[in-house]
């Protein structure tokens, strides 16, 4: 079973009932087992042009899927969700992103993991500081935490609310 990270956010409807929605979905998956969700946490749109505030989560699941099956698992919840891609970054009912997959380093082109803009995210790594701080990064080979210090200007990060 590979140990991986899931970042989901939502920035229009009823955000937490996105999320929320999401991780049922996740826990419907026969391969899946979801191992520990952080609290909610809302930020501000990062690099995009949007007055809609993203609420954040993390999640860690154990799964069978390979990352290339997982993404497409993802990629069919978030279209169940009324996610609708385009190019750049939108407002969205859902994103589920895959954030690490065990320490594999994967880039094709429709998967990249370790995510790239992890260490770059607040909102991200501020709920998996709540549960994996001291997961290292296989690239970086430093822990979240060492990450998270190392952030020049990590935007504002609010606690939002109680768990999954």
């Amino acid at each position: 079973m590979a140990i991986v990270y899931l970042s989901l956010g939502s920035n229009i409807g009823d955000r937490v009932g996105y999320l929320q929605q999401a991780t049922l979905l996740l826990k419907a998956i026969p391969e899946i087992s979801v191992i520990s969700t952080s609290s909610f946490y809302e930020s501000e749109p990062w690099k995009m042009d949007s007055e809609n505030w993203f609420v954040n989560a993390v999640v860690q699941i154990s799964t069978t899927l390979s990352p290339e099956k997982l993404l497409d698992e993802c990629m069919r919840i978030e279209a169940q969700l009324g996610r609708k891609r385009t190019h750049g970054y939108q407002d969205r009912t859902i994103d589920i992103d895959i954030l690490f997959y065990d320490d594999l380093v994967i880039h094709t082109e429709t998967l990249t993991i370790p995510h790239p803009h992890f260490h770059k995210r607040a909102f991200v790594m501020v709920p998996m500081l709540e549960i994996a701080q001291d997961f290292v990064h296989p690239l970086f080979k430093k822990t979240v935490m060492q990450l998270y210090e190392e952030l020049e200007n990590p935007e504002m990060v609010l606690l939002y609310g109680t768990r999954i």
